[in-house]
């Protein structure tokens, strides 16, 4: 029975309420780094990690530090602290481990920090009181429908680039009318799951 809870808040969090195409939350890293499919798996990878761990730091601080001190109402500025210290990491470990794509992700690995998702996360695992896995399950879900939207986008994307687009059209223009089909196609996923 747990695990179908779990199997369904990753689902639901990752097609039916997409940050990107149903809540449109992360668009400045969405189409910063939806140019080429290297980048947008790396950065995919790279904001997944840092959902998952984030949501499962912050909701280990939220319950036992925050709600016995009673200073939840400091929860934003606490989780941007705790994913910031995260992202940090992530940041110097990518420089180590893999220079190349941590040179072409730029500025949009900093980014991360400030993103909506990444604060969004911790905010609803707060507000709906998930529990230690369910918080976990939602990062997890958030994480892979930030993917999902990232591959599709850049696969798209890199077509448009020998594509015979309108002048007026071309770049940004068509990108953000792609992203509105898109989002229009995953508004079908809506009623999937009830949760």
């Amino acid at each position: 029975m747990e695990f179908g809870k779990l199997f369904e808040l990753v689902i639901a969090a990752s097609l039916i309420n997409n940050f990107v195409f149903t809540r449109f939350l992360g668009l400045c890293i969405f189409f910063g780094v939806s140019r080429k499919m290297e980048t947008a798996v790396g950065m995919s990878i790279t904001f997944t990690a840092v959902m998952v761990v984030s949501a499962a730091l912050s909701w280990v601080v939220y319950e036992y530090v925050m709600i016995p001190l009673d200073i939840t109402f400091l929860k934003i500025i606490i989780f941007i602290g705790i994913v910031a210290a995260f992202v940090q990491s992530a940041d110097t470990i990518m420089k180590k481990v893999s220079p190349t794509l941590y040179y072409k992700l730029g500025v949009y690995l900093a980014l991360i920090t400030t993103n909506c998702i990444i604060l969004a996360v911790p905010l609803i695992n707060a507000g709906e009181h998930y529990s230690f896995f369910e918080s976990i399950a939602f990062g997890l879900g958030s994480g892979l429908g930030f993917a999902l939207a990232l591959v599709i986008m850049a696969s798209i994307r890199e077509k448009l680039e020998v594509a015979d687009v309108p002048a007026p059209f071309k770049g940004l223009p068509i990108s953000f009318i792609i992203a509105g089909l898109i989002a229009l196609a995953f508004t079908g996923f809506s009623g999937l799951i009830t949760l």
